[in-house]
């Protein structure tokens, strides 16, 4: 038996470690003049967004950002945000990019939870900056008057291209990390409770996720790729990291508008884009003007909730291809794909959008996926029938979450991330959600805890029980239904609920429909959440 270990070990010639930051800096060598990003009037080469990116990670070193420092950004996509995904992880940091939409007390949580030491933040949040600043009076605030953006005066404590250009002369003064499994972002999801978790990614993770999609999606060198998908939300699914690996250009965008996404389609020849159905909706619904003149194929991903026939065959009549992928927060974002198949093509468009609204088969580079009774850990029957927990191993998979080593282990449970969401598998291997455990609502992409918000309604004072479900909406997919059982002598109506949420919650997690009515409930007087579900449909279903 031949000895495969002794003078064969790991040394600089033959092991590095993983990091998406190598990306960037091979995109700088072999494409410096190339163009890497598109903001209004601004074009800028992947040298300059390759140097940029070192004079941000020399600034937050000497500012003593250093392994395991949190550095938070509250920015739309623009270019400061790209930089920051790779400007952070070079300083040794760890960035976590922050859900824009949601409310300042959230925020400040986050901030808090995760330790940040300091705060990349666009002009347009003057006033949220504000109220955190007064909460946290240590966080540094580098501020970004970005270019198609507000024009702020300074609030923060330093301006962005002032920050930058401190470190001008400072272009080696950053670092890779020591070990491919040191963090590189945090992420938080609301779970199943309103206190939000602190998702923990890794250097090797991101590479990984990142290789994985370019194979899932098949991305050839040099796409053009427009940013619809916020990057706060799982670093969009990597690819900030995985379109550099391309060398692509990312076509920068701060709020989706149809018509200028189509536009900006037409005008850069966008190949490629990734949004929750509502922005394909969006874009199918447009006006034919403003589709006119897109002549190209255009691939898409879409996830979030299951794509209706109407909206991919629109979508082909378009010209763009869709494809289904499913993931979560705790596996960076997408971590299977439904691969079509030749055949499905010589079906009518219903029968191919029910075999596309599957969640479908494990990614490149994910170990499993399946679907499995979460009490034995043994696999269900692929008889598309038998529901049990879709789980998923592997590369995709989160470190955990952080200061949360009871959450970690439980989600960990029997060496598969326990998703949460019911689903079955059909002979074929494919998988697809039937329901979801966490009751959790997915509007427009972005998760809403019923939990959290029940806990807000609870607090009024004419509230006496509530509970809130998902209910269907044709324009964000999900939105939450209250049902409210008003204490005896108090009165309140859908436009003082509405109002009294604002105040305490982001605006889309606010109910869209609020119904005043006794409650289901069991014999130990717990909620039924299942008779209010059928209850809402009902609902809805009257003219």
């Amino acid at each position: 038996m031949a000895d495969f270990d002794t003078g064969l070990g790991r040394q600089a010639a033959n092991f590095a470690a993983l990091t998406p930051i190598d990306f960037l800096l091979r995109a700088q060598e072999v494409y410096p003049n190339r163009v890497a990003v598109i903001h209004g009037d601004l074009r800028q080469t992947w040298h300059e967004t390759a140097e940029r990116c070192k004079q941000l990670a020399a600034a937050l070193r000497v500012h003593g950002i250093s392994c395991n420092s949190t550095v938070a950004a509250l920015l739309p996509n623009t270019p400061a945000m790209l930089e920051a995904h790779f400007g952070v992880p070079m300083a040794g940091g760890v960035l976590n990019a922050l859900n824009i939409r949601l409310d300042v007390e959230t925020l400040i949580y986050i901030l808090e939870h995760g330790e940040a030491e300091v705060l990349l933040a666009d002009s347009e949040f003057e006033e949220e900056v504000a109220q955190i600043k007064a909460a946290l009076p240590d966080l540094y605030v580098v501020q970004v008057n970005d270019i198609l953006g507000p024009q702020a005066a300074l609030f923060g404590d330093v301006d962005y291209e002032t920050f930058l250009q401190d470190a001008l002369n400072q272009s080696d003064n950053w670092v890779l990390p020591n070990d491919e499994w040191d963090a590189i972002a945090l992420n938080y999801t609301s779970g199943t409770t309103g206190k939000p978790k602190g998702v923990v990614y890794s250097h090797r993770g991101a590479v990984l996720s990142s290789l994985s999609m370019l194979l899932d999606w098949n991305v050839p060198l040099h796409p053009v790729y427009l940013a619809t998908l916020p990057m706060f939300h799982c670093n969009a699914w990597c690819y900030p990291w995985s379109i550099t690996a391309k060398v692509g250009t990312f076509v920068c965008l701060r709020r989706f508008e149809p018509n200028l996404c189509l536009q900006l389609i037409r005008d850069h020849k966008v190949t490629h884009y990734a949004a929750a159905p509502i922005v394909h909706a969006g874009l199918a619904n447009a006006s034919a003007e403003a589709k006119a003149g897109i002549d190209h194929v255009v691939h898409g991903t879409i996830a979030g909730a299951a794509p209706p026939a109407a909206l991919l065959e629109s979508m082909e009549q378009m010209g763009f291809e869709i494809t289904h992928i499913y993931g979560l927060t705790e596996v960076y974002g997408p971590a299977t794909i439904c691969e079509r198949h030749d055949d499905w093509q010589n079906l009518d468009i219903e029968a191919r959008a029910a075999l596309n609204a599957r969640q479908g088969v494990r990614s490149n580079l994910v170990e499993g996926f399946t679907v499995m009774d979460p009490e034995t850990m043994t696999e269900v029957p692929a008889d598309g029938e038998t529901i049990g927990e879709l789980m998923i191993r592997g590369n995709h998979t989160m470190k955990g979450y952080l200061k949360n080593p009871q959450a970690t282990a439980e989600a960990f449970e029997g060496g598969w991330f326990h998703s949460g969401d019911l689903g079955v598998k059909y002979p074929d291997g494919y998988i697809q959600i039937k329901d979801r455990s966490k009751d959790i609502i997915i509007s427009g992409g972005e998760n809403i805890s019923s939990i959290e918000l029940e806990d807000v309604l609870y607090k009024h004072p004419a509230v006496l029980t509530c509970a809130v479900v998902a209910v269907a909406d044709e324009k964000w997919g999900e939105v939450p239904m209250a049902f409210v059982e008003l204490r005896a002598g108090q009165t309140a109506t859908p436009e003082q609920l509405t109002e009294y949420c604002l105040s305490k919650l982001a605006r889309f997690k606010v109910p869209k429909h609020f119904v005043f009515e006794e409650l289901p409930k069991t014999a130990t007087g717990k909620i039924q959440k299942f008779v209010l579900r059928q209850r809402a449909k009902t609902i809805l279903a009257v003219p």
